[in-house]
């Protein structure tokens, strides 16, 4: 499972495409829903994903989107397009669908514009609506009939053969609107126990659990955000950002020591990947081997894995998947 450790934008569409290339994995599942983008480079070329997983780079890999996942049909068939993945993919029979309505009720409300800070792309209303249970479900949808499944029978499955089997969980730790800076929160829990039930695995069938941290800390919309910077200081440390939905400025901090530790609490984490680590240490942009690794860059990751009790799996130097340094042991 690879989870949030912040209020998204950490970086794990391109840890999930990076695992995709290295480890032996036959279905790789998304959770969460339209408003938060994964994006993936590779190749030379970038993806802006809302709906396909970020495993799709690897050929060899089948996809899903959960029972518990939300799509946009014109979202879902633009990625589906993009990516060239349509013989690959299946959507849970039970997933939710978005319809204009949804956005349009959203569009309307300025708490949620103005003080949640909501992405408006409809997916809190469509949240209400499952909850109402007056939601239409992929099954009801006619343009997704060849593309549904039972997603949970399949993970179960392949799970029970020994195949790795790979959740792609969406947003952050600190959005959760259970564990989260409530109410600047998103529609739905969005811990690692969250997404296991938004795909139908039981918790005893996880063997991994990795809590993806930017080597800052960013988020997009009100609540607050402990140690924030200006934006004119985060451009002057190459730290400014845009969201990938919304395309809005993303607020900036250091890294949050506290946060974090918490994160790995919440989520049961087995390990930790750090991203942007070349916008802390512009030394290491686009290494990939860790025997080169800096002294005061290892000093660094050893802190970080003394506070949070977990191993530091990977690091993120640069923008392509591949730009990554491994500190696992080698498959």
């Amino acid at each position: 499972m690879v989870v949030g450790g912040f209020f998204g934008d950490e970086g794990k569409g391109r840890v999930v495409a990076y695992l995709a290339l290295r480890r032996n994995i036959r279905l790789a599942i998304r959770c969460g829903a339209i408003n938060a983008g994964h994006t993936v480079v590779y190749g030379g070329r970038t993806w802006r994903l809302r709906s396909v997983p970020s495993a799709f780079v690897n050929p060899s890999v089948e996809l899903g989107i959960a029972a518990g996942g939300l799509v946009k049909v014109d979202v879902l068939y633009k990625e589906i397009e993009e990516t060239g993945c349509a013989g690959r993919l299946c959507v849970d029979e039970r997933a939710g669908v978005i319809e204009e309505e949804h956005a349009l009720r959203e569009r309307s409300s300025d708490y949620l514009a103005k003080t949640v800070g909501s992405t408006l792309q409809g997916v809190g209303e469509a949240m209400v609506d499952r909850v109402r249970r007056v939601l239409r479900l992929a099954r009801d949808v006619p343009e997704l009939k060849s593309y549904l499944c039972d997603l949970s029978g399949i993970a179960n499955e392949y799970l029970d053969e020994g195949h790795e089997v790979l959740i792609e969980g969406t947003q952050g730790t600190f959005l959760s609107l259970y564990h989260g800076t409530y109410p600047y929160v998103t529609s739905r829990d969005t811990t690692a126990s969250a997404f296991l039930s938004e795909v139908g695995v039981g918790p005893k069938r996880v063997g991994d659990v990795i809590v993806v941290f930017k080597s800052y800390v960013t988020r997009v919309g009100a609540g607050p955000l402990r140690g924030e910077m200006s934006f004119e200081e985060a451009a002057r440390l190459g730290w400014a950002e845009y969201g990938t939905v919304t395309g809005r400025p993303r607020r900036v901090a250091p890294f949050d020591f506290e946060l974090a530790r918490r994160a790995v609490v919440l989520n049961s984490a087995t390990a930790a990947a750090i991203t942007k680590v070349d916008a802390l240490f512009p030394e290491v942009r686009g290494l990939r081997d860790p025997s080169k690794l800096p002294r005061r860059v290892k000093d660094w990751v050893e802190q970080v894995e003394s506070v949070l009790k977990v191993p530091v799996l990977m690091l993120g130097t640069g923008e392509e998947v591949e730009d990554a340094v491994y500190l696992g042991e080698e498959e």
